[in-house]
């Protein structure tokens, strides 16, 4: 009722700004004027189930009908932004300082390799963690992983927790204790032996917020330790109370996912630990990367928000990696044109040249959407989605008749996203 009020007041012209979510951009206006888009990369914006939109792409389509402008904001633009900038379809405008007399952080990476591990946390890890919180900082570690373990597994056999609705490795849960399908939300009790051999003694393999705030609390023990996930903040009100209880500023350690990354003012964090950078650089879902850097460019901005300089240090087996190597060394711009001049190949791939290779076949051919890097793994199956050639061929809507099947955009010049006249803009794949 509420929201119906709210559409029938702005098709009125009653409402003279709406600051809403993705549904938001569905809203009638009687004379809308701009649209701005804040944390344009954000995955949130696309709906995965019902009417499917991406809610991105319904302003960048609905700004060149109006013609009106269009403002994407982003500290870490995605990729399909980043080459629009570069091929002269958006007017990119760069903000070079950060808000008040705040300074950037400096980065570090921690080489694992050949190191023992406490949990997933190196000892060099903690001892920085030590120096910033006797210093009477904050320091926030980032593991964009809830639960205990993300995998529960015999060391006998080889069996695995698996969800029996949809085959995904079940996480285990501490409290409360369980297996928790993070896909489908099934949930069983916490097998107290192989459900095949027999065996005793299930091993918990990998690290979730669970296991890394059991570790820190043990080589912490007098020190305040905050988890924000999804599992301890499920309404506004907890949520609230652990930021309340995070800005009176006395050292603490703050343990989260991306819930932690970005939105929130730390003026007391001076240290963000990244954890795990490995498993998004190396990842086979094409767009993993690209997150990956975001979350850590994201949660890098939390650390030396106020008077006190920050450190980001970052725990890798492969510090030698070219794309993190970019990101440090470059900038998040520069990585994501690392390997492609600007973004600007024929093939679409979007400066991600490391993650070629031959495309997925499906029941439609080898071609594959335009924009999708090969060698994509995790959408094949009896739909066969890497062989789908997309949108090719007239489609009978304005605007969506790209030869590629791009949306379409054939806005005026001028508008903030909505040049170029050859069907292709918002979304390249």
């Amino acid at each position: 009722r509420d929201r119906l009020k709210v559409w029938l007041q702005a098709a009125r012209g009653e409402v003279q700004i709406l600051i809403g979510t993705r549904s938001a951009i569905l809203t009638p206006f009687a004379d809308l004027g701009l649209i701005v888009v804040d944390e344009e990369h954000d995955a949130s914006f696309k709906q995965q189930d019902g009417l499917r939109y991406s809610a991105r792409d319904v302003a960048v389509k609905r700004a060149a009908q109006l013609k009106i402008p269009l403002l994407l904001g982003s500290a870490t633009p995605s990729f399909e932004s980043l080459h629009n900038a570069a091929s002269g379809r958006y007017l990119q405008l760069n903000l070079t300082y950060r808000a008040g007399a705040a300074e950037l952080p400096d980065f570090h990476l921690l080489d694992l390799r050949g190191q023992k591990l406490d949990n997933g946390l190196s000892e060099d890890l903690l001892r920085v963690a030590h120096r910033h919180l006797e210093a009477d900082n904050q320091v926030l570690v980032f593991l964009n992983r809830r639960g205990f373990a993300p995998t529960l597994l015999c060391g006998q056999c080889n069996w695995r927790a698996l969800c029996p609705a949809c085959d995904r490795p079940m996480t285990m849960h501490r409290a409360p204790e369980g297996l928790v399908c993070h896909h489908c939300g099934r949930q069983q009790r916490l097998p107290e032996a192989c459900p095949e051999c027999g065996k005793v003694g299930l091993v918990p393999v990998g690290q979730g917020t669970q296991r890394a705030e059991a570790t820190l609390r043990r080589r912490f023990g007098d020190v305040p330790i905050f988890r924000i996930d999804r599992d301890t903040v499920r309404s506004k009100a907890r949520l609230e109370q652990q930021l309340s209880a995070i800005s009176r500023g006395q050292k603490a350690i703050l343990i989260g996912t991306q819930m932690l990354a970005k939105g929130h003012h730390f003026p007391n964090v001076t240290l963000v630990a990244v954890v795990n950078a490995d498993g998004g650089f190396l990842s086979p879902d094409f767009r993993a990367p690209e997150r990956t850097a975001q979350l850590i460019i994201q949660v890098a901005g939390r650390a030396g928000r106020a008077e006190r300089p920050g450190e980001v240090y970052i725990q890798t087996y492969q510090p030698d990696n070219p794309l993190l190597q970019a990101l440090l060394n470059q900038g998040y711009q520069g990585f994501g044109f690392q390997g492609n001049d600007g973004a600007q190949g024929n093939d679409g791939d979007q400066g991600f040249q490391g993650y070629q290779g031959p495309l997925s076949e499906g029941p439609q051919g080898p071609e594959g959407p335009q924009g999708l890097p090969g060698g994509v793994q995790g959408f094949q199956g009896s739909q066969g989605y890497q062989g789908l050639r997309g949108l090719q061929g007239n489609v009978g809507t304005d605007g969506l008749q790209g030869s590629q099947g791009e949306i379409g955009l054939q806005g005026p010049q001028g508008n903030i996203g909505l040049q170029g006249n050859d069907g292709t803009a918002g979304s390249q794949g």
